[in-house]
């Protein structure tokens, strides 16, 4: 079971690992965390893995997106039922994960685990291992997301930061030196649940 990120970041990470002489039709593969709008969304993060990495050979991994389709109106209540089909759907999978690959934000958010938001302590402490975010700041994340919690992302076998650009390496600089709920991405570096892989471009 592989968890991806998605963003523009992980393209060039896509389109080499689906090269990989990997048994593709042995493998999961999950996201880490979903914008809530259609599947053919210029920002849909299945969109960009079935273009960028279920290609070729890798076409014959079992993708397993957290919806099909989304309600007319994206109220909390049908965020939450969203999030709830998403366990739901994911309860039929051979957990733990083997492998989450995380991206990190300027503002040190990780999966869609954002600073702030209002949803925050849902995705530090939920039982599920998906739950439902709105970030707080609307203008930088316009969209609702699932994502996966801070619990199911440190019960995976082995999880890989990927980080590039100078202003990214200096928020990893400060998260890893303690946890801090106000950088979501230092309770993944700051535990001893997970070995952590990080990468620097």
């Amino acid at each position: 079971m592989l968890a991806v990120s998605g963003g523009k970041s992980p393209v060039a990470m896509f389109e080499r690992l689906r090269e990989q002489p990997v048994e593709w039709d042995h493998v999961s593969v999950l996201l880490v965390d979903e914008r809530c709008v259609p599947h053919d969304h210029p920002e849909s993060n299945t969109a960009l893995v079935r273009t960028h990495l279920l290609q070729g050979a890798a076409a014959a991994a079992r993708f397993v997106p957290f919806f099909d389709r989304l309600p007319t109106v994206l109220d909390d209540a049908a965020l939450a039922a969203l999030a709830d089909g998403a366990n739901h759907r994911l309860a039929t999978q051979p957990w733990p994960m083997d492998l989450a690959v995380l991206g990190m934000g300027e503002d040190g958010h990780t999966a869609s685990i954002f600073p702030g938001a209002p949803g925050l302590a849902r995705a530090l402490h939920g039982s599920g291992p998906v739950t439902w975010q709105r970030p707080a700041e609307a203008s930088r994340a316009p969209h609702a997301r699932l994502t996966l919690t801070l619990p199911a992302l440190l019960a995976t076998r082995e999880l890989a930061l990927s980080i590039s650009g100078a202003s990214k390496l200096a928020v990893y600089q400060q998260a890893r030196l303690a946890a801090d709920e106000s950088l979501p991405v230092s309770l993944v570096l700051n535990q001893h649940l997970t070995p952590v892989s990080v990468w620097l471009a």
